[in-house]
C-alpha cells in the first residue's frame, strides 16, 4: 500500500506526513527540496530562474522515487510520501512558457513512464489566506518573498489538477484542512487516519468517525478513470 499526500506549499503535507507514520507502521519518502540550488533564487525573480528551478526538482524527485518506490514498497510495509511525481508538470505549467515548457514536457513524459504510482493521493486543501499564515508562522528564509499571487495561482491550479481531471488513474481523496488542527488535535488526527483506511480499505477503520469540525462534502476518493 502506498499513497501520496499532495497540497499547495504550506498546507502540512511533510507534517501529516510523520504524524501518519507510526500510527500506521509506515515507511516515509519525503521530498528533498532545501538542496535546489536555485529555488532561493526562484522566489525572488521566478522568471530568470523558474527553468533551472524546474529541471533540477524534476531529475531530483526522478532520482529518489526511481530509487526508493521500489526498494521501499519490497519491504511490504505501508508508505507514505509527501510528494507525487506527476505534480512537478504542475508547476511547470505555472512557471515556464514557450520553448522551454516544451522540452520540460518531453523529458517529464518520458521519466513517469518509469516512476511507480501511489495507489492514492490524499490532497490538503486550505485557502490561501491559510497557507500564507502557515507560510509565516513556520518562516523558512527562501519563503519569505514569495508573493501572495503566487500561492493563489498555485491553488487554481492544483484544485484544477485534482479535482477536475475526469481522466485521472489514480483515486483522489479530498481533505479540506481550513477547520482542522492535526497538529494540536488529536481528534483531527484520528480523522484524517480514519478517511485514509477508509479509502484504502485498510483495517481497522470506522464506517463513520463523528467530528465537531465537519470537513467539506468533498472530501471523498474520485473513483479511477
Amino acid at each position: 500500500m502506498y499513497f501520496a499526500i499532495e497540497g499547495v506549499i504550506g498546507v502540512g503535507k511533510t507534517t501529516l506526513a510523520r504524524l501518519l507514520q507510526p500510527r500506521m507502521a509506515a515507511n516515509l519518502l519525503l521530498e528533498v527540496f532545501e538542496e535546489n540550488p536555485f529555488l532561493s533564487n526562484f522566489y525572488s525573480d521566478r522568471a530568470r530562474y523558474a527553468f533551472q528551478t524546474q529541471i533540477f526538482f524534476l531529475l531530483s524527485r526522478y532520482h529518489q522515487q526511481n530509487r526508493n518506490v521500489p526498494q521501499l514498497l519490497a519491504q511490504e510495509l505501508p508508505l507514505i510520501s509527501d510528494y507525487t511525481f506527476e505534480k512537478d508538470a504542475l508547476f511547470a505549467s505555472i512557471n515556464l512558457k514557450g520553448d522551454e515548457l516544451e522540452m520540460y514536457y518531453r523529458v517529464h513524459e518520458a521519466l513517469a513512464e518509469k516512476m511507480t504510482p501511489p495507489s492514492m493521493v490524499v490532497y490538503l486543501r486550505a485557502s490561501t489566506e491559510t497557507l500564507m499564515q502557515r507560510i509565516t508562522m513556520r518562516d523558512r528564509p527562501y519563503e519569505r518573498n514569495m508573493e501572495v499571487s503566487y500561492i493563489e495561482e498555485l491553488n487554481q491550479a492544483y484544485d484544477a489538477f485534482f479535482l477536475k481531471r475526469p481522466q485521472r488513474r489514480t483515486p483522489v481523496l479530498v481533505i479540506d484542512s481550513n477547520t482542522l488542527d492535526f497538529v494540536h488535535s488529536p481528534d483531527d488526527l484520528d480523522w484524517i487516519e480514519n478517511r485514509i483506511r477508509q479509502s484504502l480499505l485498510l483495517g481497522p477503520f470506522q464506517p463513520e468517525l463523528p467530528l465537531s469540525a465537519n470537513p467539506s462534502d468533498e472530501d471523498q476518493p474520485e473513483s479511477a478513470a
